[in-house]
């Protein structure tokens, strides 16, 4: 959902807005990244004792999805040339492949977890509705 916000929120490029959008995609997923490891890091952990390097490094890689899920809309904004896409056919691209992603993560965790039919399916659901909602933000704000 961060980077379907991320092309939704994305103003005027400058000369070149295919590697903007695509660095702001990352940066942005970098930022959340850092953000999250701080958080769990330095929360209810800091209180307790400090945390050691192994803790750090587990809450890194534990949190490094969230990068990971900014990647293929980036990945998208960039090809989108080779599929013959201006800069906003881009950026269509580039939600269509956040929300497919949200949608796929969502199930995959609940399956993960174990959870049942139903619940994939719920999660499934619930996924695909907050990025039909970013989606139809972007349509709403004519971006």
């Amino acid at each position: 959902m961060l980077a379907a916000s991320v092309v939704v929120g994305a103003g005027t490029f400058g000369t070149f807005p295919r590697l903007e959008l695509v660095l702001l995609l990352l940066l942005t997923g970098v930022v959340f990244w850092i953000a999250h490891v701080h958080a769990h890091l330095f929360g209810a952990r800091l209180a307790q004792c400090p945390p050691d390097l192994a803790v750090v490094r587990r809450v890194c890689r534990e949190e490094w999805t969230i990068v990971k899920a900014a990647v293929p809309p980036a990945v998208a904004v960039g090809v989108g040339p080779v599929l013959g896409l201006d800069v906003q056919g881009g950026q269509w691209l580039a939600l269509s492949v956040a929300v497919t992603g949200q949608v796929g993560w969502s199930v995959a965790a609940a399956r993960q977890a174990g959870a049942p039919g139903r619940l994939l399916v719920l999660s499934a659901l619930v996924n695909l509705v907050l990025g039909l909602v970013i989606l139809a933000s972007k349509l709403w704000l004519k971006h």
